[in-house]
This record gives structure tokens, sequence and C-alpha cells, in this order.
């Protein structure tokens, strides 16, 4: 659709990204074609509920549109957010969303100067995302995971009465969410406004839409408000969405912990038929799966059906006349209702610097980011052999006195080459346009590492391939090893010790003969606040 710089922008936000709707500038966010935004604008309706041009295209097809928006926009967006005096006397709750697969979080370390002294902070909650992606490789590895956080935490200065808390949860499956709500109505109740903050593809819009339609949120407030738009492509929030947070009185938590010990006696067997198939569908994805009910919903009144008898007669010359459609208002709070309302804000993501995603198209994002349930896959490697992980990252072998053994940990998409040597060209998924796009992608960059192994059962170090995955690396006691990583100019590559899952190379099957690899093995997921039937 084309653009037309002569007509002023609406002043409505996009209910998707919260960017203020416009037709003057394709490139900028909010931005709706001419011939759209003059139907839209002349209709019952107008612009109230409408999406921009990018929002339409993440949520019907996936794709993304570059838009011209730096870093520095997002930060000041963000900070002036953040800067707001506080409207109830009390000073905001800061809800950190991290993925616990990016550990050490690239942006928890800038969030103290990002907020700087003047911004009325009262508690920060930590919340670790995603966990439903990685299996369990020993017994008590979420706690591991949490205590891993709370290190980041502290390493990044984020201590004593300013952390509130630390959360593992999953926003996709619900694993941890009304724990989450618990929280945050016990520790938090409605002293003051919320807002989520996190690194780009933390997956904050995916919690934002969950809370949402839970304990958290107004009962009415899910048919007022617009859910965010969630896409795998980074800094997909580019302004600010909210929704009231209802007010946790004894009576409404009473009420709310009757139903979390009712629904924590059911079983499988008790769900029905449309529960099951969600249950088995989220079962495939994570490994972790949890469900965010509502104790607190809002009787809808019947509907009542319209029609016109002179519509319903016709000759059989005729051909029978069908009526517009009726618009449908939409649902609108009152004064009274927000007046004195507590407000939880999606904020727009924190671009990470030097990530591999920032070099990456739309579909080559959906390849690399993983949306289910690992399945990592074991090696035996030899001095010489080489990990090749397409263009976005390779681990050689170098030197050591006996066979190590490594477990790869990517996304079931990702192509995965080990080669005894290099020679030729290496065709692969990611990057995508053959030998056109290979000229514009960045180079390998090399790096030497030095590791001393721990023993044939545990990992000493994960090798972090910036967001495309890790290696585990895994050897003999005292068994010194001299490896050489590459990964993207651009691009940050980590040395992660101790190891994200330490365990991890125990979950194989059996050796491949005549090969290098194990079989892959998959863990059973785990279901939260369900009764097991002691069935195998």
């Amino acid at each position: 659709g084309r653009s037309d710089p002569s007509v002023p922008p609406s002043g409505v936000s996009c209910s998707g990204c919260g960017a203020e709707l416009h037709c003057r500038d394709s490139a900028a966010p909010g931005f709706v074609p001419a011939e759209k935004y003059q139907s839209l604008s002349e209709s019952a309706a107008g612009l109230r509920g409408a999406v921009c041009q990018r929002c339409w295209l993440l949520a019907h097809y996936g794709q993304a549109l570059r838009l011209q928006l730096p870093p520095e926009q997002h930060r000041r967006v963000l900070s002036a957010a953040l800067r707001r005096p506080p409207r109830h006397g009390r000073g905001s709750l800061l809800l950190y969303l991290l993925d616990v697969l990016e550990l050490p979080d690239p942006v928890l370390p800038q969030l103290l100067g990002l907020l700087g002294p003047d911004v009325p902070v009262a508690g920060l909650l930590v919340v670790g995302n995603k966990v439903d992606l990685l299996p369990a490789d020993s017994p008590g590895h979420l706690g591991r995971l949490r205590q891993r956080v709370v290190a980041a935490c502290a390493q990044a200065g984020l201590r004593g009465a300013l952390l509130v808390d630390v959360r593992l949860v999953s926003a996709k499956t619900g694993f941890g969410l009304e724990g989450l709500v618990s929280q945050l109505q016990h520790s938090w109740k409605c002293a003051g406004d919320v807002y989520l903050l996190g690194a780009t593809n933390s997956g904050k819009s995916t919690l934002f839409n969950a809370l949402l339609h839970s304990d958290y949120c107004k009962s009415r407030a899910p048919d007022a408000v617009d859910r965010a738009t969630v896409s795998p492509w980074p800094g997909t929030t580019l302004n600010l969405l909210k929704f009231p947070v209802i007010n946790p009185t004894c009576d409404r938590i009473f009420r709310r912990q009757e139903r979390l010990k009712e629904e924590a006696t059911k079983t499988e067997d008790d769900l029905s038929s449309e529960e099951k198939k969600c249950l088995n569908n989220l079962k495939k994805q994570g490994y972790f799966v949890g469900e965010v009910g509502r104790t607190f919903q809002r009787q809808k009144s019947r509907p009542v059906v319209e029609f016109d008898p002179d519509m319903l007669s016709y000759s059989i010359d005729e051909d029978p006349k069908h009526s517009p459609r009726k618009h449908v208002e939409r649902e609108e709070f009152t004064y009274n209702e927000v007046k004195d309302a507590r407000w939880c804000y999606d904020t727009p993501g924190i671009v990470k610097e030097d990530c591999v995603l920032n070099v990456l198209t739309e579909k080559e994002v959906k390849l690399v980011l993983p949306t289910h349930a690992i399945i990592p896959r074991t090696f035996i490697l030899k001095p010489g052999m080489v990990l090749f992980l397409a263009a976005l990252g390779r681990v050689d072998y170098l030197q050591a006195a006996v066979e190590k053994c490594t477990s790869l940990i990517l996304s079931p998409l990702d192509p995965l080459h080990i080669p005894a040597y290099f020679g030729g060209l290496t065709f692969s998924l990611v990057p995508m346009g053959g030998e056109e796009r290979m000229k514009e992608f960045p180079p390998l960059v090399p790096q030497d590492i030095t590791l001393k192994g721990i023993g044939t059962t545990e990992a000493v170090a994960d090798i972090k391939l910036s967001s495309a995955g890790w290696v585990a690396v895994t050897a003999h006691a005292e068994e010194k090893l001299l490896l050489r990583a590459y990964t993207p100019r651009g691009t940050t590559l980590v040395v992660r010790e101790p190891p994200l899952l330490p365990y991890i190379s125990t979950i194989r099957g059996a050796r491949i003969a005549g090969s290098a690899a194990y079989r892959t093995k998959k863990p059973p997921s785990l279901v939260e606040n369900l009764k097991t039937t002691g069935r195998k």
C-alpha cells in the first residue's frame, strides 16, 4: 500500500505494538496503507482496535518489516516510561524477564545504568522464561537453574531490598505462571504500576498475553484490551501496551486458593476432550507444562438473535438478499473502573548488541530460534574433528590425549555437519539465499579456548555461539583440551562456566555404529498442578 505524507497522525495506538497509527511513512512504526487508513477512519469503529501493517504481517504471515527504529529509540521510550512520577505515592515494580537459554543475560548488567538514580523503582522481580525448552538433566535441575539466575542478578549488582524474588516460568506453556501471579498478589498486592522489561525475544509479549487472561488482570479487561503481537522476530513491542491489575482483596485471594486446590486434585482423566487435546499439544512443545486459569469470570449476557422478517421471504425470481453485518461495539472501561487502577505495562524490548539474530532475516530467525522442546545431540570427537553449525558457528577440536564427548544444544531445525576436514563449499539452511547471501554474510572469526575436564558424565563448560545454541564439553578428569570456536564477525562468543546443564550428555540413546553420534532421546514432559494417575 502507498503512503500519504499529507495526512496527520491519528493519535490512536496500534493494538498490537502500541505505536501511533498513521499513513505518512511506510518505514516508520505504526504505518497503515493510505487506502486502508482512510476506510478505517470513515468506519463506525474508526481506528480503535486496528493494527498496523507490521503487526498484521507478523500475526498472519510471520513476516517482519524492516523498520527505521534504532536501538536508541527503544531505550528512549523505555527510559521515559520508567521516569514517570509515581501515581499512587509509591514507585513501580519492575518485572524483568530473561531467557534462561541466553544466560548470562546480556542486558541484565545494563539494567542499573538504564534505570539511573532518578527512576522511582520500589522493587525488582526477575523471571527466568523458556524453562519448558530445556530437558531435566538431573534431579533438582530447576533449583540449579534458579540459582544461576540469582547469581547473574548478584553479578549485575541487583541484590538486597531491591530484588523481590526470582521465579522460573514458561510464558508459552503456562508452567509456573500461577505461582508468579500468587507471588505478585501476596508481595506486591496492588501497591503501584508494574512494568514488564527484558531483552528482545525474551517472551515479554507472550507473558503479557498470559497475564491478561489470568487472575492478575481485571475480569472485564480481556474484552477491552487487545493482546500484544507475538512473533519470534526481535523487538515486536514498539511502544507501551497495558492492562488494569485486579485488586487482590482477602476474599479474592481465598476464592483463588480454593480454585487452585480443586484443580490440584484433578488427573488427566478428569479433563475434557478439548483440554486433553490442548495438554497433549503443549507436551509436544515443552518439557514443563502448566495451566493458567481464571477464578473471576465475567458473566456475559446471551446474544440476542435479530432478523428482518422481510429478508426471510423472497420470490423464486429473486436471489436472497443478505443484510450488511452489524457493527459490534467494542468493550470500553468506564471512568470509575480505571480512575484508581494500577496498570501492568508491556515495554519495548531492549535490543541485544553483538547478537547473531541482528544479522539474520526473518525466515532465518525462525530456523534458528527454538520454539519446541530441545532434544540434545551428543557426539564423540577425536582431535582434528569439527562441529560445524552452518554459517552460524564452528568448533574445532585441536588437541587432547583422548576422545571427548560433546552435547550440542540447538533448535531442532538447525542443520549440523561434522566434517573431519574442511574443503569446498558447504551448503546449509542458514543463511538462506545461496552464494549472493553468503557474500554479504559476516565471516566466521576464531577464538581459542582451553578447558580442563572434570569427568565423563559432567560437562566442564558451555561454548555459547551467540543466540544460535551452545556446545557442552565433557572430558576425562584433569584432561586438558584445546578448542577453537568460531562465530560470525560482530557477534559474541561466551564460554559459560559452570555450564547451564552440566549432565546433559547423559540424555542420549545408544551409540550409532560406525558413527561419531549417539541416538537422540527425549525425556517425558512434566505437567504442573495435576495429580499423576500412577500409570506407566
